[in-house]
């Protein structure tokens, strides 16, 4: 289902070095032509320098051992290119290249060789301190260390990510964090350090530059407000490879995407951000109060973007249409599947699952329950069990289990074939409580506000 790919959309919003991993699922999955991927993948590695990986894939394209000393690239490779979304294509020399890349790299080691053999010192990084102004100080005057060398350390460490080597590079553009003074070259070495982090999937470090990136660009005053908002839609999508590859990470991404801010972020540039918080709410039943409010954000944004994982939802919940749910649902599990995010697979024996399919066709199942169980009282096995995709059989035995969990209040005539719902009346208090328990979360949204417009004001 090629129709629902996702990739020309998110693509343009990703390092570079990011779009790889997409690349590869894609071209798992098939969803596009070998020779195609192949094409894209040295599209995007023109501008890297990651040379000996595109004379592989070179190699590979073009079923030879000899790589050409100048490439060009022809009109097919132009035209794939500006489909997923990225610069244009340009001449690549691949050998002439790779004899550059290493001169510079060699360059660039030396310029920061002393501030890199003294961060090598232990003895003498523990002559650090927090206050960066007294570190460059020191710096100075003990090791003539100055602003030029820790220049080199960002140069270094940006061709080390360029090259590959993202290891190096986390390391690296940590401790030029530690010695920058400039806010813009240090928020430029934040996002280098998180795009390392999630190339190494080392997912916990990942998600705590995340928050330290989020805490950034929520409160610096950008020269504009749409910087601020593209900033915070790079933000979102950086954040897809954290959440579902993280256990809490459905929940995380309702907490991040249903911020009003990150909200108003979708529905401006990225309302296909959509997909993966409508996922996260159907296989997060803790996140219910705020579904609701989501409904309605579908509704509004029907006509900028849909998908069978949002129609399913506007068939359930909006047009009660049970039949174009099921439908939908079959639907959505192919557009799982050909997700890079929803569609992670994991090696069970000789079997491969995706966990992520398995607990959304399990929760839309129970949504549609749920939905037809409000609106009947006494419901046909049979009729239920065609709704829910299911056998006769297996339909009464999820009912079963569904009752026996106190999931569901209703008891089986196995004599009639039928489910009776048992009358569910919430008390005055019940009903209290649901109206009143969002109302400190808008209150503090409602202050956060009017600090917000002061702090503006203030600053004009």
């Amino acid at each position: 289902m090629a129709e629902h790919d996702l990739t020309p959309r998110i693509a343009p919003n990703l390092d570079r070095h990011l779009v790889f991993p997409l690349m590869e699922f894609l071209q798992e999955r098939q969803l596009y032509p070998d020779e195609l991927i192949l094409k894209c993948k040295i599209d995007l590695l023109n501008r890297t320098n990651m040379v000996d990986y595109a004379m592989d894939i070179h190699k590979s394209l073009y079923h030879t051992d000899d790589v050409p000393q100048g490439m060009i690239v022809d009109s097919i490779r132009r035209y794939v290119f500006e489909f997923i979304g990225l610069m244009d294509c340009f001449e690549l020399e691949m050998v002439e290249m790779r004899a550059e890349v290493v001169a510079r790299l060699k360059a660039l080691e030396e310029s920061a060789a002393p501030l890199v053999n003294f961060l090598q010192n232990p003895s003498a990084v523990q002559e650090l301190r927090a206050d960066k102004q007294y570190n460059l100080q020191m710096l100075n005057d003990r090791y003539q260390i100055g602003p030029d060398q820790i220049e080199a350390l960002y140069q270094y460490a940006k061709f080390q990510f360029e090259c590959g080597n993202y290891s190096g590079a986390a390391d690296y553009l940590y401790q030029y964090r530690a010695l920058c003074t400039n806010s813009e070259r240090g928020l430029s070495a934040l996002w280098g350090k998180l795009a390392a982090e999630i190339l190494m999937q080392n997912w916990d470090i990942a998600h705590e530059e995340l928050n330290r990136l989020k805490e950034i660009i929520d409160s610096k005053n950008f020269s504009s407000p749409m910087n601020q908002v593209q900033s915070r839609i790079w933000l979102m999508h950086w954040s897809l490879f954290i959440f579902f590859n993280n256990d809490n990470g459905r929940t995380q991404i309702i907490d991040l995407f249903n911020q009003d801010k990150y909200l108003n972020a979708i529905q401006t540039n990225a309302p296909h951000l959509i997909r993966y918080l409508a996922t996260a709410f159907i296989v997060n039943k803790r996140r219910r109060p705020q579904f609701k409010d989501f409904i309605k954000l579908i509704q509004q944004e029907q006509h900028s973007y849909k998908d069978p994982i949002t129609e399913f939802l506007t068939c359930v919940y909006v047009n009660y249409d049970f039949d174009g749910a099921q439908k939908k649902m079959w639907e959505c599990q192919e557009v799982i599947l050909n997700d890079p995010f929803l569609g992670k697979r994991v090696e069970e024996g000789n079997f491969t699952t995706v966990p992520l399919r398995d607990e959304f066709l399990e929760n839309a199942r129970l949504f549609i329950f749920e939905t037809y169980c409000r609106i009947h009282q006494r419901i046909d096995m049979g009729v239920l069990a065609e709704k829910l995709n299911l056998n006769y059989e297996e339909a009464e035995r999820w009912i079963v289990n569904l009752i026996r969990s106190s999931k569901l209040d209703a008891k089986i005539d196995s004599q009639l074939g039928t489910v009776i719902m048992e009358p569910n009346h919430p008390n005055v208090y019940e009903q209290l409580i649901d109206h009143t328990k969002a109302l400190s979360g808008r209150t503090y949204k409602l202050v956060g506000q009017i600090r917000e417009h002061a702090q503006t004001q203030a600053a004009r």
